[in-house]
């Protein structure tokens, strides 16, 4: 962590809202792009940060400084968006049966490395199901473990493997058509 962003938290933590504002113009764009990619939508994205700056305030005394100030953002926002997303009923776990899960992580045993241009990659994420989306940027984005995932999302781990791998093999072939 940066000494001046440290010097930003401590200050914003013991209220000073101009230190805030500052933190805030550093990661909005960051933050914003996550919400975007997540949900889909421009003015729900720009909600939905909105929303996610003001959680952070009211929740920044429990950023402890383990981690940097931008990844337990990150982790806030990723549950802000999955929170709206749940209730605005888009969020219904799936029901798979264990056959779909063991041919699914038969061939999730697979790396294969997807290149392509970002522009072409925002395209795809979008086209995406909610949850697909949500887990690939999760997992390739965020590094986050399925473990993780599962905790923040409430989905099971096997669901988590799933939709990454759906989004992987749609958008291996997204770019094989490309």
């Amino acid at each position: 962590m940066h000494d001046n962003e440290g010097q930003l938290i401590t200050r914003s933590q013991n209220g000073d809202r101009t230190a805030y504002e500052i933190l805030y113009r550093a990661n909005v764009g960051k933050v914003y792009a996550l919400c975007l990619r997540m949900c889909g939508q421009k003015e729900l994205a720009e909600d939905l940060a909105q929303e996610s700056f003001i959680r952070a305030w009211q929740k920044l005394d429990s950023f402890r400084g383990d981690s940097q100030f931008s990844s337990w953002l990150y982790r806030l926002t990723s549950n802000v968006v999955i929170g709206h997303l749940r209730s605005a009923s888009k969020w219904q776990l799936e029901q798979y049966d264990e056959n779909t899960h063991e041919r699914v992580l038969q061939d999730s045993g697979k790396h294969e490395v997807i290149h392509a241009h970002q522009a072409d990659i925002e395209r795809v994420l979008l086209s995406l199901p909610d949850k697909a989306r949500v887990v690939l940027i999760m997992h390739d984005y965020l590094g986050y473990k399925h473990t993780e995932i599962s905790d923040i999302t409430g989905m099971a781990v096997g669901t988590s493997k799933t939709h990454l791998h759906r989004a992987k093999a749609t958008l291996k072939a997204q770019a094989e058509t490309a």
